[in-house]
């Protein structure tokens, strides 16, 4: 057992949110359900990426940094300092347009000696818990990354895993085409050592980042499960924990963003 250093959440918001455009607000601002004002009885919008702050601070995480995009001052002007999640909140500046790896290693300086809690803003899944569960499984295997794991019916969405029953992740497939695979990862917990093997791993990229910054890179862009398969192979510990009856959805479709809003089981089981 190893004890874990302090926790910082990190929220990559460098997406240009163009699946569902045109919005009058960053996509992570999107109001999804309703939460109460505490010490009151009246109610204020709740947005898709307060869901996972949330989850983080129930899991005692006090400080978090989203990653922005050049003009997503909307994010700032909303959560301010943090205080209505009783968190600091900080905010950083994407210089590459390459990926999410890239967004994340723009908190390097200021992550790299601690334990990072990583999730994406724009996707809200059901356990509570998640966070503390990742936590644990980290402290009782000092394992390198833990991934939270969820039953997925749309693998070509997502990245899949190979997992065994102990919990350790043999292998990952990025958004395969067909899979006989049963769970995908969507959040995840890491030390200090992960950390410094994706900012290495991106030093070593070979996407060459003098390109021009206004260019689409999405056809080649660079994932975080891209940075965790180098990782597998470079012998680094992956564990997860599983929610076997979780349940995640992702508002940067249209589609979803609809059941988002509309599906009264994921927006308003939680208010607070």
């Amino acid at each position: 057992m190893v004890k874990v250093n302090e926790v910082i959440g990190l929220l990559p918001a460098g997406g240009r949110g163009t699946r569902i455009e045109p919005l009058p607000c960053s996509k992570e601002l999107f109001p999804i359900g309703f939460r109460k004002i505490d010490g009151q009885d009246e109610m204020r919008p709740k947005v898709v990426s307060h869901c996972l702050l949330e989850k983080m601070r129930i899991a005692g995480i006090r400080k978090a940094y989203f990653i922005l995009r050049q003009g997503k001052w909307d994010i700032p002007a909303y959560f301010g300092d943090g205080h209505m999640l009783d968190m600091d909140v900080g905010y950083l500046m994407m210089r590459v347009p390459f990926g999410p790896p890239y967004t994340l290693d723009q908190a390097y300086p200021f992550v790299r000696e601690k334990t990072v809690a990583f999730g994406f803003p724009d996707i809200m899944f059901d356990a509570d818990d998640a966070f503390v569960k990742l936590l644990d499984r980290q402290t009782t295997t000092a394992a390198d990354v833990v991934l939270g794991l969820f039953p997925v019916k749309e693998p070509w969405t997502m990245d899949m895993v190979e997992v065994d029953g102990s919990g350790v992740i043999h292998s990952i497939h990025i958004k395969p085409h067909a899979t006989t695979l049963t769970y995908g990862w969507l959040i995840a917990t890491w030390t200090p050592a992960f950390t410094e093997f994706l900012h290495e791993h991106l030093l070593n990229d070979k996407q060459d980042t003098t390109k021009d910054m206004s260019c689409s890179a999405e056809s080649s862009e660079l994932t975080v499960g891209h940075v965790l398969q180098a990782a597998l192979g470079n012998r680094l510990r992956i564990q997860s924990i599983t929610f076997q009856e979780g349940s995640y959805i992702d508002i940067g479709t249209p589609d979803n963003l609809v059941k988002a809003v509309y599906d009264k089981k994921i927006t308003n089981d939680d208010l607070r």
